[in-house]
């Protein structure tokens, strides 16, 4: 390891120890290296202009993030939530079911993890605390813990960038996520049910068979937005990139037009908010893009693969000790810095080891996404935490069981690839 990038990586650990933001520490210490390098600082912007003229893929990120600002602003998200409260509502623990069903639902429009939690999240939350049948500890946690499979199910702006980084197909990337989705889905609402059962939480009233026709009519249109967006990337009719311009498009029309809930001030402020946060992921992006020239000027990614191959390491064994090390992170990182900076280090690694990508990419963002609610970083935590006002303690607390059931199922998804990789196959992935 040469000196200056010695210096870039305690100039990066140690602005972000002082609770710098991810994205200027990355930038700063990138600089710190070039300056010791004696290389031009115009470099740090032809590598940043470069990767983002190369990549068309990014739009996908900022227009994704419309797409579900849209949703959550107007009515779509509620009828969204009646619909899964007439499926689920009327068993034992029926509104956590509710919460965790909604996650799948939604996660087909939002693509963001943290969109999930602030939105439709905030409602149920609401309601199950009004409910008077689960604390509000409770509540905050399922939601924490089904808002991770928002970024599994497609669309998803995290396989979006890891796509960027390994040159791997989203199609197929997508695919993958949807069994691994539903998988995270169904342990989720295991321990819900086993919870509630153990804990006596009462029956919430059910919602007449009756009313089902009515209430799956009504939210029939947001329904139809995932398939929409599959059929145009996997019936060869859109890129990814234009199905996310499809999505936000379809999006508006939905709610300014079918159901007329959107104003023209809720769309400035959609768009406002919507900039903001794409801003943020695009700080992000920049500074790994700049960082990820660095890594590749040192040699580091060859190294690793290097000195892997001839310890003669099993792949199974490599793909137990990198989810290891990325849970271990995700205490500490957010996941758009994982996916773009320390995911890519690896890649290689996959390639001489003979890792599928599609299977790898799916299994680090389901890694990622437990790293949201893992203590003490925990982002959706601090989310849940800053839009509901519950207590901080009082959220880890009860989040444990659902943390444990969701690593359970991450061990199950790396054991048995063929639960991420059998929808890719059956679509004509070769891996």
């Amino acid at each position: 390891m040469s000196f200056e990038f010695l210096l870039c990586l305690v100039t990066l650990m140690g602005l972000a120890a002082m609770g710098t933001p991810i994205a200027y520490a990355i930038l700063v210490a990138s600089i710190a290296y070039l300056a010791a390098a004696g290389q031009s600082i115009g470099v740090s912007g032809k590598v940043l202009m470069d990767g983002l003229y190369q990549s068309f893929i990014l739009l996908a990120v900022p227009l994704f993030i419309v797409a579900a600002n849209i949703m959550n602003a107007g009515t779509v998200s509620d009828r969204l939530l009646q619909f899964c409260i007439a499926i689920v509502g009327r068993f034992r623990g029926g509104l956590g079911h509710v919460n965790v069903m909604a996650s799948l639902v939604f996660s087909g429009m939002s693509g963001s993890a943290v969109a999930d939690a602030a939105g439709i999240g905030k409602l149920i939350i609401e309601m199950m605390v009004k409910s008077g049948h689960y604390t509000r500890g409770y509540a905050a946690a399922i939601t924490a813990a089904s808002a991770t499979i928002g970024p599994i199910i497609p669309p998803s702006i995290p396989m979006v960038l890891y796509a960027l980084v390994s040159n791997t197909s989203i199609g197929f990337l997508f695919l993958g996520g949807i069994v691994p989705g539903l998988f995270m889905g169904g342990v989720l609402m295991g321990m819900n049910a086993w919870i509630s059962h153990r804990r006596g939480f009462a029956k919430d009233d059910p919602v007449p068979l009756r009313e089902l026709p009515r209430i799956t009519l009504n939210a029939g249109p947001a329904l139809l937005m995932p398939a929409i967006l599959l059929y145009g990337i996997y019936g060869g009719v859109t890129t990814p990139t234009e199905a996310a311009a499809v999505a936000a498009f379809y999006a508006l029309i939905l709610a300014a037009v079918f159901y007329r809930s959107l104003t023209l001030a809720n769309f400035y402020e959609i768009l406002v908010n919507s900039a903001r946060s794409s801003a943020a992921v695009g700080l992000v992006i920049g500074g790994a893009l700049i960082l990820n020239y660095i890594v590749a000027s040192e040699n580091i990614p060859g190294v690793v693969a290097q000195a892997l191959v001839g310890l003669d390491i099993h792949p199974l064994v490599f793909l137990l000790c990198i989810n290891l090390l990325l849970l271990l992170l995700g205490c500490f990182l957010d996941a758009s810095t994982i996916i773009l900076v320390i995911i890519p280090l690896f890649i290689p690694s996959c390639r001489e080891l003979g890792i599928d990508l599609v299977h790898f990419g799916v299994v680090a963002i389901v890694n990622c996404m437990i790293g949201l609610i893992t203590p003490p970083y925990g982002i959706l935590l601090f989310v849940i935490n800053a839009v509901t006002r519950i207590p901080l303690a009082e959220i880890i607390r009860e989040v444990w069981p659902f943390l444990g059931v969701l690593m359970l199922a991450l061990l199950t998804m790396i054991l048995v690839p063929d639960l991420t990789l059998m929808l890719p196959r059956a679509f004509g992935y070769a891996g």
